[in-house]
């Protein structure tokens, strides 16, 4: 990254600090957090028990559950759904899991235009290079005024001036004038209720609403999102805005318990009113069943790399994908491989615990990153005074 959006990530990120802090440390906020850790550690712990009720609760929203081992099988199951409602573009919202599997790389590739409805995702996609997010609820947080005014005129062929309220009016309208003919909306979930076969997304935006209006609505998780209950789910979603944003609670959310659907006229039921007349989720293990229990604790509310010096220092270099700071380059190990932890920024990590006593489920990632190190040298990967060295390696025109 830039030294002028480090430095403007920072800004932003004090802003989230000073904005939260008056609300972290109330009464409310330390029994949620309380409640929140015991969801999250019966959740993990009891993961198989929860996808078979969540299982017979989809089949009685009919809701269609597909089950994705990893990232390849995950994108034939939405290649396979896009080609049945000759999908020529999507509506897609912000999901740490769908840059996960390369969503949108993956169906760029196919001629598939995928637009993004958050505000700062889209910014980071008509960015074109060098937009990877820098935080899971502010992706374009290291991008100021005028970078973002000449990144929207130049790829919209318009001339906003530099005033926030332009720039969004712009990239508002741009997005609804390319979704008037897509009939297809993607997102991932911040939780899914088991009991009630309900799956739970905040947004402050509205964006979802657009998403899930389309005809059909794919939403893409991570088997480590499913918990007991709707209440749960719930808990877990004020947790992350608390932290993510410093408010109480978003400005919406949405549950969504199956296609939509009314039954004003003589009680008989109709599909397809306003919203989806089919909804599909795709869950998602792609390394979360070998994972280390406690990185699945994540409730995805960023506040680690907030108060991580690495991150502060250095950007979105340190973790994988979408997935920042130190808790992506554990999570990276699962996801792909021990090489792959390595290039994320393994050793990078100061060990200090910071992000640690800024989790609000508690996280230990300094503990998890130096018992990763161990494995990585015991793979072959480690940091040595001429770069990084491969013991055993295979083929002769390997790069270590």
């Amino acid at each position: 990254m830039k030294s002028s959006e480090l430095e403007t990530m920072r800004k932003s990120f004090a802003t989230v600090k000073s904005r939260s802090n008056s609300i972290k440390d109330s009464s409310s906020t330390r029994r949620l957090i309380d409640r929140v850790r015991q969801i999250k550690r019966f959740s993990i712990e009891n993961n198989d028990e929860l996808i078979d009720l969540l299982k017979e609760s989809f089949k009685r929203n009919d809701i269609d559950l597909k089950m994705a081992g990893d990232s390849a099988e995950a994108l034939k199951i939405i290649d396979a759904l896009l080609d049945e409602y000759g999908a020529s573009a999507v509506a897609k919202a912000k999901s740490n899991t769908l840059g996960e599997i390369n969503l949108k790389g993956h169906l760029a590739g196919r001629g598939i235009e995928v637009v993004e409805t958050d505000l700062g995702d889209r910014i980071l996609q008509l960015k074109k290079t060098d937009n990877r997010p820098v935080h899971p609820t502010g992706p374009a947080s290291h991008l100021n005024v005028s970078d973002i005014t000449g990144i929207v005129n130049d790829s919209l062929d318009a001339n906003v001036n530099p005033e926030p309220h332009e720039i969004m009016e712009l990239v508002r309208e741009d997005v609804l004038n390319r979704l008037k003919d897509a009939n297809v909306g993607i997102s991932g979930a911040n939780a899914i209720a088991s009991e009630e076969g309900s799956c739970i997304m905040v947004h402050n935006e509205g964006n979802i609403s657009i998403v899930s209006l389309k005809d059909l609505h794919i939403i893409v998780a991570g088997i480590d999102k499913i918990v007991p209950t709707l209440e749960d789910a719930v808990s877990l979603s004020k947790l992350e805005t608390v932290f993510a944003t410093g408010n109480y609670v978003t400005s919406y959310m949405n549950v969504i318990s199956g296609p939509s659907k009314t039954a004003d006229i003589e009680k008989k039921l109709l599909k397809n009113m306003y919203g989806a007349e089919r909804v599909v989720v795709i869950l998602l293990d792609n390394g979360r069943s070998e994972a280390t229990a406690e990185c699945l604790y994540c409730i995805g509310c960023g506040n680690c790399v907030v108060h991580c010096p690495v991150y502060n220092a250095i950007g979105n270099e340190f973790g994988f994908n979408n997935y920042l700071g130190g808790r992506g380059v554990a999570m990276s190990k699962f996801i792909e491989d021990d090489e792959t932890c390595y290039n994320s920024g393994l050793f990078m990590c100061t060990l200090c615990g910071l992000c640690t006593l800024n989790c609000p489920v508690a996280i230990p990632t300094n503990e998890i990153i130096e018992n990763m190190r161990k494995l990585s040298a015991d793979a072959g990967f480690y940091p040595k005074a001429h770069g990084i060295i491969k013991d055993n390696v295979a083929k002769k025109d390997s790069p270590y």
